[in-house]
């Protein structure tokens, strides 16, 4: 098995195929290359690859991710869309674990969210998770600001000083998703 990553723009139309296919969003499955790559602009994409080259698993890192606590902007790596092509095969764990010391090793403070069922997964990745804190996370929907979908943050990489501050979020002490202006 191979680790790969790709910019955006270095993935083929085929693996924009497969991915698509991978990630199964009704709404996106009828994306062209084009658009795939406008759209996710600010990603690259983490692979776990056989001895041919075929997907066993990928990952998304959104690079255009801010989080506003107690008025402070802090921007993150997000990690997000993991699927692997045969589920219980261990795909998803190997590429978590090359993952991990990808952005331990390059110092890229990277968080990722998940729904309450999807915990024993990271547990058995050993990825840290603060539990129940996402739905502390709210994000804009129209004029109104409503509470995450997601029920855990997921501790990639992230400062002690940053961890501290997600640790923090509450019903009391929100964060708040911002766009890039």
């Amino acid at each position: 098995m191979k680790y790969q990553i790709k910019s955006t723009d270095a993935l083929t139309e085929k693996e924009i195929e497969h991915i698509l296919q991978l990630w199964d969003i009704s709404f996106w499955n009828s994306m062209k290359a084009d658009y795939f790559r406008n759209f996710f602009k600010d990603s690259e994409f983490h692979f776990l690859l056989d001895k041919d080259e075929n997907i066993l698993a990928v990952m998304r890192v959104n690079f255009d991710f801010i989080l506003e606590i107690s008025g402070e902007k802090l921007s993150f790596a997000e990690a997000v869309g993991l699927v692997a092509t045969h589920k219980k095969k261990g795909y998803g764990t190997a590429l978590v674990q090359h993952f991990r010391e990808y952005v331990t090793l390059n110092n890229i403070e990277t968080i990722g969210f998940c729904h309450q069922e999807l915990r024993p997964f990271y547990e058995k990745c050993s990825v840290e998770i603060l539990y129940d804190k996402a739905k502390a996370i709210k994000e804009s929907i129209g004029s109104e600001w409503v509470n995450s979908e997601d029920d855990d943050i997921l501790i990639f990489h992230v400062s002690e000083k940053r961890k501290e501050l997600l640790n923090q979020l509450s019903a009391q002490n929100n964060a708040y998703l911002m766009t890039k202006e």
